[in-house]
């Protein structure tokens, strides 16, 4: 089995690279120019360089593979120029789509994002039927997504065999940009975590996020989502957690939405316009945060074979790996 996989330097696509390759897979991973390889170094491969908003200089990348496996996406919370999400995210992917059809690519794995969900701000449990628009989308990555998986939908509907995965908030080892959900990690293990807002999230494990990118090119049904999931636990909880890892306080002090809106708007306003950096925290992150990004795995553990397993042994790997790759000091102490 012959699969191009895109994404395969980030943090879920490298972990899905992996699976892949013990799965027996000759795999051809996109690259970009500016990607950092240590993710995927001494795997077994052929690495093409390529950009999804120039998705047309892919299509020979694609030529002559069964599989075409989309993991890769522009993935930030603050962006300068949307239009760069929604050109890689949207773009990208229906173009993509449109030349695996072209090359003949028999089977796709598109990877989207819980994000897609409808998400309400009591904190009930969502599933692939719960209803949702793209007016419920609260910034450009969430609708950018969103959109890109309606391309999704909409090949599957025309007779493409496309699978689509959902998964939650991946935690665990090589989160080396960090991701968002990484970033809290080493927020937390740098002590700049010194209070809280009220929201919630899903973690998973990354390890059976990429099980399940392999499980889903047999049992996976085309134009389905499914959810790919751990516990549901709130902000608060995450960090608790934490703390009993690694012997480090958990904040105390919760902080009203109001009073978080305000700091990231200053911190988006300096941050972010003035010195052109990413600002720690955004004004679409905190409306985001209002929701209780809460979910179930049942359609994923019926119909895949997914494991919801408990989030402690991959929180704990995380935290090890920042530890040991120079994100933040070693902590004092770790439970046993």
């Amino acid at each position: 089995m012959k699969v191009f996989l895109t994404g395969s330097t980030g943090f879920v696509g490298s972990h899905v690279a992996r699976a892949y390759a013990a799965a027996g897979a000759e795999l051809r991973l996109l690259t970009r120019s500016t990607s950092k390889l240590a993710a995927i170094e001494g795997m077994a491969s052929e690495m093409v360089v390529g950009d999804l908003r120039q998705a047309e200089s892919l299509r020979t990348a694609l030529r002559g593979c069964e599989v075409l496996v989309h993991v890769a996406a522009d993935y930030r919370l603050w962006v300068r120029d949307p239009q760069e999400m929604y050109a890689a995210n949207v773009d990208g992917t229906r173009e993509l789509l449109r030349m695996a059809r072209e090359e003949g690519i028999a089977k796709v794995v598109y990877t989207s994002s819980v994000a897609t969900m409808g998400f309400k701000t009591d904190g009930a449990i969502v599933d692939e039927t719960t209803p949702v628009e793209l007016g419920d989308m609260i910034g450009a990555y969430k609708r950018s997504k969103f959109m890109a998986e309606q391309e999704a939908i909409a090949a599957a509907k025309a007779g493409q065999h496309v699978m689509i995965l959902n998964p939650t908030t991946p935690i665990g080892a090589g989160d080396a940009k960090p991701t968002p959900t990484g970033r809290i990690v080493v927020d937390f293990l740098n002590r700049k975590f010194p209070a809280y807002v009220d929201t919630g999230l899903n973690l998973v494990d990354v390890s059976e996020v990429a099980r399940m990118h392999v499980v889903a090119l047999e049992r996976g049904t085309p134009g389905e989502r499914y959810i790919l999931g751990g516990e549901n636990l709130t902000l608060k909880q995450i960090l608790d957690r934490m703390s009993a890892i690694t012997g480090l306080p958990s904040p105390t002090i919760k902080v009203p939405h109001a009073v978080a809106l305000a700091f990231a708007f200053f911190d988006e306003m300096i941050a972010g316009r003035l010195l052109g950096k990413e600002p720690r925290a955004t004004v679409e992150e905190v409306h985001m945060a209002k929701k209780f990004m809460f979910a179930s795995s049942a359609k994923a553990e019926r119909e895949l074979g997914f494991q919801v397993l408990p989030i402690y042994n991959a929180m704990r790997t995380a935290i090890e790996w920042f530890v040991a790759h120079g994100y933040a000091p070693p902590f004092a102490r770790a439970a046993q």
